[in-house]
């Protein structure tokens, strides 16, 4: 299988302050221990964050948190590497290259798991099935777990095709103005596209890679601001609880944050295991994926992979796993 790789720039990059119930963002970390800057993928992975921050959990759990908004994990990751916020949510893929570049991160936190990957593709481009991708033009953020995904799939099928670069925000836009014949993303794009294109959508279930949505920390936060972590992911094991229940409350934050029509989100928030946990066999799936980062040069061919058990750190977590 040989997947050719097209680089197009799509849009820019942006980080938003999340203004709803919460501060401004100082847009680095804060030096406060009870005030914690956050990292925010807008992506249902995360959406305890919302409702957390719309319902009050974190101000009841007696913590001020400002959160910053990142289109993917590959920004998020590169704004924590820097030290711009304390933690940051991203996906399994991206970090298990970053932990390579930047070794005194730490992963405190699995937020969710989802195995709802598709590949959203157009009938009109005569795609029926998963075998009709070779040849194509695929959409895909290079270097996400939505790359990953649909890398994975091509080899599975033995498939050739061209992986184009979008950014996930002009995701729905390469779709329905016929730029790409398909597109692999994470959510909410993936529910987006799928509600864009109507009845030219076609949903390819061809893998099966389970996402792991993960919570990454600065080692001064880690070492100054234990107790303030600790609170935040109480906050969010409530809002996850609530998320888990379609609370009418956590339903409409999330609506708000990912701007997908709530009735559609209720079934997107279904597809989602918000259990905050961290197993650790974690560290088997990242070598694996920094394995695959490695063939698409995301990490140097020639690195030697770490051992990514000594990243994960559960003392912030109520119940770590053992």
């Amino acid at each position: 299988m040989k997947t050719t790789l097209r680089h197009t720039l799509t849009a820019a990059f942006t980080a938003v302050a999340l203004t709803a119930s919460i501060a401004g963002c100082s847009g680095s970390e804060s030096t406060k221990a009870d005030e914690l800057t956050v990292g925010f993928v807008v992506d249902p992975s995360w959406a305890q964050i919302p409702v957390a921050a719309d319902t009050g959990l974190f101000a009841d759990h007696g913590i001020t948190v400002n959160v910053v908004n990142f289109q993917s994990g590959v920004e998020a990751l590169q704004a924590v590497s820097a030290g711009q916020v304390d933690i940051t949510t991203a996906a399994d893929v991206p970090t298990s290259a970053a932990l390579t570049r930047t070794p005194s991160l730490r992963v405190v936190a699995d937020g969710s798991r989802w195995e709802g990957s598709r590949v959203i593709a157009r009938r009109s481009a005569g795609i029926a099935d998963i075998a009709d991708l070779a040849g194509k033009s695929i959409g895909t953020p290079l270097g996400t777990s939505a790359a990953y995904y649909i890398s994975s799939v091509l080899a599975d099928n033995g498939l050739d095709a061209e992986l184009v670069q979008v950014a996930p925000s002009a995701m729905v836009t390469a779709a329905t103005q016929k730029n790409v014949d398909a597109v692999s993303i994470f959510q909410p794009y993936q529910a987006q596209t799928v509600q864009a294109l109507g009845d030219d959508a076609v949903e390819l279930d061809g893998g099966s890679y389970r996402q792991h949505s993960l919570f990454i920390a600065t080692e001064p936060a880690v070492k100054a601001k234990g107790e303030a972590i600790t609170a935040f992911f109480a906050a969010l094991d409530q809002a996850g609880a609530a998320l888990t229940e379609q609370d009418q409350a956590a339903v409409d934050a999330v609506a708000t944050a990912t701007q997908l029509d709530p009735t559609l989100l209720r079934t997107v928030l279904g597809e989602f295991d918000y259990t905050i946990q961290l197993q650790p066999d974690l560290a088997d799936k990242l070598s694996a994926l920094g394995e695959w980062a490695k063939t698409q040069k995301s990490i140097e061919p020639s690195t030697e992979l770490p051992d990514y058990s000594q990243f994960l750190d559960a003392q912030f977590l109520e119940k770590p796993a053992s």
